[in-house]
């Protein structure tokens, strides 16, 4: 369906997923009807079709804009180096880059359960490309004698919870700032490699 002449669909349709992924973080996805992102946007409930065929769209498509926009940014950020170097880069670089994102990483992590199948399948994707990007600097590491653990994959694994983990309590204002939950968290990573 097309948008009438003069509509700001370059205005609302951001504002709509903004508004989605405030109140999808807030309240979860499950929670909040097509009509509460309508009034938190100040439009009626059928003008959002005009933007998004139905809420698993627009669910998807913020994973999707998400998992995007973090692998165009590794890509550009990613260096070579000894697997070490590579690892401090990525933990640096996801501490980083998550910080002010909290609800983006609470609906794209926390909210797969609501995906279709076939959008499942297709941000599971996304995020495997991702992982796979630690995981191949794991392997470096393990393959050289850099690194010591057992497994490669579940020491992916650990690590990216680690790393995301931080997202869901720490708060700014505190004993600690941003320095910090990245000084750490490349401590903890260097141990749990056992570099």
């Amino acid at each position: 369906m097309a948008r009438k002449a003069g509509s700001h669909a370059e205005i609302t349709g951001p504002a709509i997923q903004e508004a989605a992924l405030r109140l999808f973080s807030r309240s979860g996805y499950a929670a909040v009807s097509m009509r509460e992102i309508a009034a938190e946007v100040g439009v009626r409930a059928g003008a959002l079709y005009l933007y998004t065929p139905d809420k698993q769209t627009l669910l998807y498509d913020l994973m999707k804009d998400h998992l995007e926009a973090l692998l165009a940014a590794w890509e550009k950020a990613k260096g070579t180096g000894t697997p070490l170097e590579r690892l401090e880069t990525f933990v640096g670089f996801h501490v980083d880059y998550h910080f002010d994102l909290r609800d983006k990483v609470f609906v794209s992590y926390m909210e797969l359960r609501n995906l279709s199948d076939e959008n499942f399948r297709k941000i599971q994707k996304l995020r495997r490309s991702y992982e796979d990007e630690l995981e191949a600097i794991l392997a470096d590491g393990l393959e050289s004698g850099a690194f010591r653990f057992e497994d490669v994959r579940v020491t992916t694994m650990a690590l990216l919870a680690m790393l995301l983990g931080y997202i869901t309590w720490f708060r700014g204002g505190g004993r600690l700032d941003k320095d910090d939950i990245r000084r750490i968290h490349l401590d903890l990573a260097r141990a749990m490699v056992g570099a």
